[in-house]
């Protein structure tokens, strides 16, 4: 009891993210010969090495890309704006895309078919379709539940462990 209120004692739960194997996976699934699969491609780069949230990465706009330095500013929570440096994957995947995204009404970074602005349910849409594609080169990717946020944990992790400072990690994901 704390406080006179019962509790139940459980093991605390693990942030879930993926692995070297399931991220290149994820990576290699979308089609670069299609306009859909180069889009996906970025999305997915910009998801990972990012660490974006959703609504961050579908609010991202074409203004707020920075090839030339090959990094992207980003609106996160609160009003707070961070700069990111891209990982050249990432930059190539990007610049891939915005040569064939074309002329649209939006200046969102990522449309949809119709040329509308991605939505966070199309984006969690084409995720999943992506990671049940990759189950099949990866099937340890069929065990888990990927999210947009699953992503995000993953960028963590990968930067945890780059630079062992957590302190980098709450940096570049955004956190105060």
């Amino acid at each position: 009891r704390i406080l006179g209120i019962p509790y139940k004692k459980t093991d605390s739960r693990l942030v879930p993210y993926l692995v070297e194997d399931e991220v290149r996976a994820l990576l290699d699934t979308p089609d670069p010969s299609t306009r859909e699969g180069i889009r996906d491609r970025a999305m997915l780069h910009l998801a990972i090495c990012g660490g974006l949230r959703v609504s961050e990465l579908t609010g991202l706009q074409i203004a707020d890309v920075v090839l030339p330095s090959m990094s992207i500013r980003v609106h996160g929570k609160g009003r707070r704006e961070r700069a990111l440096p891209l990982w050249k994957t990432t930059a190539n995947a990007l610049r891939a895309w915005m040569v064939v995204r074309g002329t649209v009404a939006v200046p969102e970074l990522f449309v949809n078919a119709r040329g509308e602005a991605m939505s966070r349910w199309g984006f969690a849409y084409v995720l999943k379709c992506h990671t049940a594609t990759a189950s099949h080169k990866c099937p340890s990717l069929s065990k888990k539940q990927v999210s947009p946020h699953v992503l995000r944990h993953t960028c963590a992790m990968i930067v945890l462990r780059s630079t062992q400072d957590i302190r980098k990690v709450s940096l570049w994901l955004g956190h105060s």
